[in-house]
């Protein structure tokens, strides 16, 4: 990662989402940021104020002498460590608009998705962990995954891989001693070195990819899929969970004839809740289409809420949603529990080796217990852990699984006696395979893949 400023060419971007509102952000980075703000900007000369200040005054198209609008502009040194303003304007879709074609007129050029947050990556200011939680800062659906995302902003899994790598290098220095002096005779010493250090590594790997799922479930949320016989509870359930009433509910059995989606937070967990269609066997032609997309959402869904009617004895169809479920983790939630039960959750448990509860949703019963339920099952141990570093996304997991596989190698040759300088190309791998995720040895692809996935002005 450079530690030195790099010069651009000069960006700008509309950073705040197109329309009506308070106020609008056209943000302009790079050398000639400054000259052009002060071409079509009267209240102050940008040049020589103090860098995070901010200055009122007009947008004026220099051309016609037109004013535009009324602005704040903050300037110059921030986010990227070169030259940035921000213009704050009305809310606006035409003027907003305005303003960013007259910077691009007077020689700023457009910039792609992500492009501030690559320069601030480029000249140093943040790694590559810190961009990506950036992004999971804006895209954040609860408070306990803004956290997360703070920490990384923060640098805490920087600080973390950093302290491997160094790890690393300190025994490949020794390494390289003793490839250069072979006269010492300490090539023993040396593997032994290495395969201590590599097990103290992946020990630490371990302990970062045990977070990965929790980090995953915070950033994208937990796919819940809420299935069942018809005329169960499905649709009262992602009403209540949801509080509102997305669903239609009826007592008429096939109300819900396909998925409906909705985003909650249960307990600080995002879940991504699937109301599916009543999965049972039917002629009716729209229905079977209900049915299959049903099943197609229960194959992706993390969590399963399996809703049984407890009034009634288990049918065929309650037995066959049961056998289908039993490799996902899954909450069985015996509902109508208001009208008798004749399924109790000791049975249940018996039969099924799952959570199970007992709840009236009609009357909101027992409903906060589905919640810890919930978290329990997701984030035991989690949920007080506020100075937690957690892996957050597929490229991170990847990656440390990739140096962990390089480090037992390095273990294996070693205890099999290969020779230290054959053992240290894995070695050398392994912190190379660290750095990615950082960004200090990561490909110029790479780079461009990340932040081409970032919104435009961020």
């Amino acid at each position: 990662m450079a530690q030195t400023l790099t010069e651009f060419d000069t960006i700008a971007a509309i950073s705040t989402p197109i329309g009506e509102g308070g106020i609008s952000i056209v943000r302009m980075s790079g050398e000639d940021a400054i000259k052009i703000a002060n071409e079509v900007f009267k209240g102050a000369d940008l040049a020589k104020v103090p860098t995070h200040t901010i200055h009122y005054g007009h947008i004026i198209d220099p051309d016609t002498g037109e004013t535009i609008d009324e602005a704040m502009v903050t300037a110059p040194k921030t986010f990227t460590r070169e030259d940035i303003v921000e213009i704050n304007c009305h809310g606006g879709i035409v003027v907003t608009n305005h303003i960013l074609q007259l910077l691009l007129s007077h020689g700023a050029r457009m910039a792609d998705p992500g492009e501030f947050t690559k320069r601030a990556f480029v000249n140093g200011r943040i790694d590559l962990t810190q961009a990506e939680s950036v992004m999971d800062i804006v895209r954040a659906k609860t408070d306990k995954a803004r956290q997360v995302a703070e920490r990384q902003l923060e640098g805490g899994l920087m600080h973390k891989i950093h302290a491997m790598r160094q790890e690393i290098l300190d025994t490949l220095a020794n390494v390289e001693v003793n490839i250069d002096y072979p006269e010492y005779d300490a090539d023993t010493v040396t593997a032994k070195q290495m395969a201590d250090t590599a097990n103290s590594v992946i020990k630490k790997i371990d302990r970062l990819l045990s977070t990965a799922q929790e980090g995953k479930i915070l950033r994208n949320g937990l796919v819940t899929a809420i299935v069942g016989q018809p005329n169960v509870g499905k649709s009262s359930l992602l009403n209540y969970l949801t509080q509102s009433d997305k669903a239609i509910v009826t007592d008429v059995a096939g109300t819900t004839r396909d998925t409906l989606e909705e985003y909650v937070s249960v307990k600080g967990v995002p879940l991504e809740l699937i109301d599916t269609a009543g999965i049972h066997h039917t002629d009716d032609k729209v229905e079977k289409i209900g049915v299959e997309r049903s099943k197609k959402a229960l194959e992706r869904a993390d969590l399963v809420l399996l809703l049984i009617d407890a009034s009634k004895d288990l049918t065929d169809e309650d037995k066959a949603l049961i056998e289908e479920t039993k490799d996902k983790k899954r909450i069985i939630i015996l509902n109508k529990s208001d009208l008798g039960q004749k399924l109790t959750v000791d049975q249940m448990k018996k039969l099924t080796g799952s959570e199970v509860i007992s709840t009236s949703i009609l009357k909101e019963k027992n409903l906060d217990e589905l919640e810890e339920l919930i978290n329990k099952l997701f984030f035991s141990g989690i949920e007080n852990s506020n100075d937690q570093v957690m892996v957050t996304n597929q490229r991170q997991t990847s990656l440390l699984n990739k140096a962990k596989s390089e480090l037992q190698d390095v273990v294996k040759a070693v205890n099999d006696g290969v020779p230290v300088d054959i053992a240290q190309i894995d070695f050398t791998g392994a912190w190379d395979t660290l750095g990615e995720i950082t960004g200090e040895s990561a490909p110029d692809e790479l780079i461009t893949t990340l932040f081409s996935q970032f919104c435009l002005g961020k």
